[in-house]
């Protein structure tokens, strides 16, 4: 190895300043050697490179001021002895009111008749212009101004100034950072070079060569990221497959079913039954809107796995879904096929898998315990994941693996812009179900204020009143002192106690055992409680008919697909269902999550809406895809970018497509090394 890859392999322990007490704090961030710490990206800057005077300041600025300090700082102490010092300055021009919060490291640093630079936002407080200081130096021995200096996201035991020279010492230890993208790829995208990014995206000269550092490190991460989806994709095709060579028997199950299926459906079991038939493993996505269908579509897949011979498994990411599947399929064939539930608390266990390996069973539907080493399979050719961003591409890899050739198809309740979707499920085929089934209704949404709590639980009352069961969701078990959020617990007991005395109300988390959670859901699905009281652990795949009215407690704390995720429980039968949002954030987001909630039902129409308010990294959550993360990529504003590195990518690997040559090894690996850390080691093997 040579001692450039030594010195970027190295532990971060070991750069200056780091040791290895603050490692563990470094490791928090991600950061665990020192091309972490180089691809540990700034989340802004600040531009210190001009010095304005005072009588030129405007509220809002966030700028440098330079000038002598007039007084001592002065203390002021509030509620919670939280403190505010100040002292005036004057340049010349004016004079103005420098303050900051709850930061004695400032207090007896000033000295009068010296001249400070100092750095801060200027703020209109009473009808007076005032400057809230975040930075100061003494003027003839500044460091910092006139610079644009990055600002990191950091944790407790690290501040801007560590994390700045341990990244200036690191960059100043090697001449030539060597550039891994091929020279023709950096030179037909008029790509700046990988050293000049890597020093500009940390310490930039101007704005336009940030941007120019930017726009490389995006085409990058999309490049290595479509062409890692696309290998992989390509060596599937490689593999051989199980032939259901009888597909017509899928028609038996269409008909059995009391309902019609919607296009979409159709259209989706005609593209399983194709890939069955191709002689390839079948990695199939099928995506859909909350309610729209996906599991009778995978049933109708089982049902042709079995009449061909072939056992089929089913992971679901939690025991009440596990079984909500379990008595779904048990409707759907009756009879007709030998269906299992293997789950961590399942009694009998040894047993069931001894069956199971037997070829007892043609269907076994499960948890994570259908990953486990002791469980085997007598023929598996067909593997369903559902709620597929629950599972990392480790863990469904190793339900498929149980047979190399099996056939597998993953489903998602979040819906994603289908171009969206083929760049991050590049190695899946996507079938996306966009038809509602006949009977589903828009559920009519709501946003309140606390104000007006009464007249909503009114509502819920009514609800009651008329037979039907509801959901009241909190985001926190228990009472917490630091967030303002309402607790399940305690809110629970106040609902049965105080508002709903006459009901029975349950309460449901994901704290209890397993067995309390079934038990919990088991009285709430058969009606013996009326109103449940829940944690986000109903958001996937919970199914009770008769709940027609959802409250979500503190709204603002979720997600926009989340709430809709949430919202996806109720209007499942035949009732006109409702859900009430209650927030007292006025936080423009907020404002804009609870519009798009009120205004529409459309998964799609939301999941767009909150790609734009979050960025995709938290969207889409790469990490449980088993994907390298996007740390400075967003799919949905640098599509441009984007589609420039999917046409690069496609051209390569036309020309090379395992990328043997010498101008690919070092791209070939970099991936390698980006997912060994993903359980993937083995992507070019």
């Amino acid at each position: 190895m040579s001692d450039y890859r030594k010195l970027i392999n190295s532990s971060v322990q070991y750069v200056k300043g780091v040791g290895e007490k603050r490692t563990a704090l470094f490791n928090k961030l991600g950061i665990y050697n020192v091309e972490d710490l180089l691809h540990y990206f700034p989340r802004e800057y600040e531009d210190r490179r001009h010095i304005y005077s005072i009588s030129r300041l405007a509220d809002g600025m966030t700028c440098c001021i330079k000038a002598p300090v007039l007084t001592v700082a002065a203390e002021r102490r509030f509620k919670y002895n939280q403190a505010v010092y100040s002292l005036s300055v004057d340049d010349g021009s004016g004079s103005i009111n420098v303050f900051w919060f709850s930061s004695p490291k400032y207090k007896r640093k000033f000295e009068r008749g010296t001249d400070y630079i100092f750095y801060g936002k200027v703020v209109n407080r009473n009808g007076y212009l005032q400057f809230e200081l975040i930075e100061a130096e003494i003027a003839d021995k500044n460091v910092r101004t006139g610079k644009i200096l990055p600002v990191y996201s950091l944790v407790k035991g690290i501040n801007q100034t560590n994390l700045r020279s341990m990244i200036e010492s690191v960059l100043s230890k090697v001449d030539c950072f060597e550039d891994y993208l091929p020279e023709d790829v950096v030179r037909e995208n008029n790509l700046m070079s990988y050293d000049k990014a890597l020093r500009t995206i940390h310490f930039p000269d101007d704005m336009d060569m940030f941007e120019e550092a930017r726009r490389r490190f995006i085409f990058e991460e999309l490049f290595v990221l479509q062409l890692s989806l696309n290998y992989m994709k390509t060596r599937r095709t490689h593999t051989g497959g199980h032939i259901f060579k009888d597909i017509s028997c899928g028609r038996e199950f269409v008909d059995s079913l009391p309902f019609e299926l919607t296009p979409s459906q159709k259209r989706a079991i005609r593209e399983i039954c194709e890939d069955f038939q191709t002689g390839k493993p079948m990695n199939r996505l099928v995506q859909g809107d909350v309610g729209s269908g996906k599991t009778v579509v995978a049933a109708c897949a089982m049902f042709i796995a079995a009449k061909n011979g072939y056992q089929s498994a089913l992971m679901a990411p939690t025991e009440i879904l596990a079984f909500q599947h379990y008595e779904t399929f048990k409707k759907f064939f009756g009879d007709k096929l030998n269906i299992a539930l293997l789950t961590g608390s399942v009694t009998s266990k040894k047993q069931l898998l001894t069956e199971i390996e037997g070829g007892n069973y043609d269907i076994v539907i499960g948890t994570h315990a259908l990953i486990e080493d002791n469980v085997t399979f007598n023929n598996l050719g067909f593997c369903v994941t559902d709620e597929q961003h629950r599972f990392g591409v480790s863990q469904r890899s190793k339900l498929s693996g149980k047979n190399s050739s099996c056939h597998v198809l993953v489903m998602s309740a979040t819906p994603i812009p289908r171009t969206l979707a083929l760049i991050l499920y590049g190695d899946l085929d996507i079938t996306i179900i966009s038809d509602k089934p006949a009977g589903r209704q828009d559920i009519d949404t709501f946003c309140v204020n606390n104000s007006i709590r009464n007249r909503a639980y009114g509502f819920v009352r009514k609800q009651l009143e008329e037979g039907r069961q509801g959901y009241v969701v909190c985001p926190l078990v228990e009472e917490s002192e630091t967030l303002n959020a309402v607790s399940g617990v305690q809110f629970a007991e106040k609902l049965q106690k105080d508002v709903f005395p006459d009901y029975k109300v349950g309460l449901l988390h994901g704290r209890m055992k397993s067995a309390e959670k079934d038990n919990i859901m088991m009285q709430f699905k058969n009606g013996e409680i009326n109103l449940l009281v829940s944690t986000t652990v109903i958001e996937v795949g919970v199914d009770v008919p008769n709940a027609n009215i959802m409250v979500i407690e503190n709204a603002e704390r979720f997600g926009l697909s989340q709430l809709h995720q949430l919202r996806g429980r109720v209007g499942r039968g035949d009732y006109k269902s409702y859900c009430i949002l209650i927030t007292d954030s006025r936080n423009d987001m907020t404002r804009q999550r609870m519009d798009t909630m009120t205004s529409t039902n459309d998964g799609f129409v939301i999941s767009q809406k909150d790609l734009e308010l979050r960025g995709c990294g938290e969207f889409f959550g790469t990490r449980q895809h088993g994907l390298p993360e996007l740390k400075i990529a967003n799919l949905f504003t640098d599509m441009d970018i984007l589609k420039a590195a999917q046409q690069q990518c496609e051209k390569l690997l036309d020309e090379d497509p395992f990328l043997k040559s010498d101008k690919n090894l070092p791209l070939r690996s970099r991936i390698h090394h980006m997912f060994a850390k993903f359980d993937d080691a083995d992507i070019f093997n």
